[in-house]
């Protein structure tokens, strides 16, 4: 279970195939090797990953191994993950924990694409670089988004602006553009996309309804 506060910026070191339909992943972070536990889940942009291998690296930080299997790989972007790649990272949260997002599971739904990108603010000094992301989703997840609602994107939870149709809004603070992946990202850009847990089982709950159940 994670909140959608990105905690760390990871860098994909390596990406190998130990079988056809899996990858291992090293990822290179600046979480203290010595807090993480053999089993442990991090949140890598939006997607829940169970921790293989651990250890620290020269200079500081740590390592990170984690395995993609098969579904990972077809509804969320870390096929195309490659050396250098950058991510947005979470621990798991933990009883006491300040619930500053929203509840996330990891369990990402579908890649969305960023259509455009813009800076809603100009001139020069911090509020500079405040964007707007307007994003399309597989249509039949266009009924989960709701404005003012939440959406976790990327691993980011984050609160809806506006809804027309299989695209909505986000509004992104330069805070939030500094230490996550969001100030490098630009229109056609895939996205991994959960929508709101709430949302999720009050549509399963009508549809259960609707068919008797």
């Amino acid at each position: 279970m994670f909140t959608g506060i990105v905690t760390d910026v990871g860098t994909v070191d390596s990406v190998t195939a130990p079988e056809e339909r899996l990858r291992r992943l090293r990822i290179h972070a600046s979480y203290d090797a010595a807090t993480i536990e053999l089993g442990a889940s991090i949140a890598c942009s939006g997607v829940c990953m169970t921790v293989v291998r651990f250890g620290p690296r020269d200079g500081g930080g740590c390592f990170f191994e984690v395995d993609a299997a098969a579904e990972t790989l077809a509804r969320t972007t870390v096929d195309a993950w490659h050396e250098g790649t950058r991510v947005n990272l979470e621990r798991s949260l933990k009883i006491g924990d300040e619930l500053g997002g929203h509840i996330v599971t990891g369990h990402v739904d579908a890649v969305a694409e960023i259509v455009a990108r813009t800076e809603v603010t100009g001139g020069e000094g911090p509020w500079a670089a405040t964007a707007r992301f307007d994003l399309r989703v597989p249509r039949a997840l266009a009924g989960f988004v709701a404005e003012k609602g939440s959406v976790t994107l990327d691993g980011t939870s984050l609160t809806v602006n506006s809804v027309a149709g299989d695209m909505f809004s986000v509004l992104l603070i330069p805070h939030t553009l500094q230490v996550t992946t969001w100030g490098d990202r630009k229109a056609g850009d895939p996205i991994n996309f959960e929508v709101d847990l709430m949302a999720r089982y009050a549509a399963r709950l009508a549809q259960a309804r609707a068919e008797g159940y």
